[in-house]
């Protein structure tokens, strides 16, 4: 079984190309996810890992999140083979199957690390709160 599922934010813009005869998009970016665990200074570790996304999902990454962006991604482990210099080289990125946007391009200047839970006094459909201490029933 080879299934992953990371949430983390854009180490750089989605770098969107086509595939040369088909014409199939296909988007490349990098997360950063942090460690549960923190080392023995005491500081969270972070790895980075390549994401790669096809096809309509690929646009839609590359129109509408960004550096910074808070992701999550559904996908699998691929490891690539290649050559550079002579030399034989190995990549691991994932494939997504599916990509959840968790924050927007124009949001993140307002992400902090930890959510808000503060009540607004609105519901979600906008109408102003009542205070019904004073109904009879």
């Amino acid at each position: 079984m080879n299934h992953v599922v990371l949430v983390g934010r854009l180490t750089r813009d989605p770098e969107l190309r086509y595939i040369a005869g088909s014409g199939t998009p296909v988007a490349n970016f990098a997360i950063a996810v942090d460690r549960e665990f923190t080392g023995k200074d005491g500081k969270k570790e972070t790895d980075f890992i390549d994401i790669q996304v096809w096809g309509k999902s690929a646009e839609n990454c590359a129109n509408y999140i960004g550096k910074g962006s808070l992701v999550g991604i559904q996908g699998s482990i691929r490891i690539e083979h290649y050559m550079k210099d002579d030399e034989k080289r190995k990549a691991t990125k994932v494939n997504a199957n599916r990509v959840q946007f968790l924050g927007s391009k124009g949001s993140n200047s307002n992400v902090t690390n930890e959510p808000s839970f503060e009540p607004t006094g609105l519901d979600p459909q906008g109408f102003q709160a009542i205070n019904d201490d004073d109904i009879p029933f």
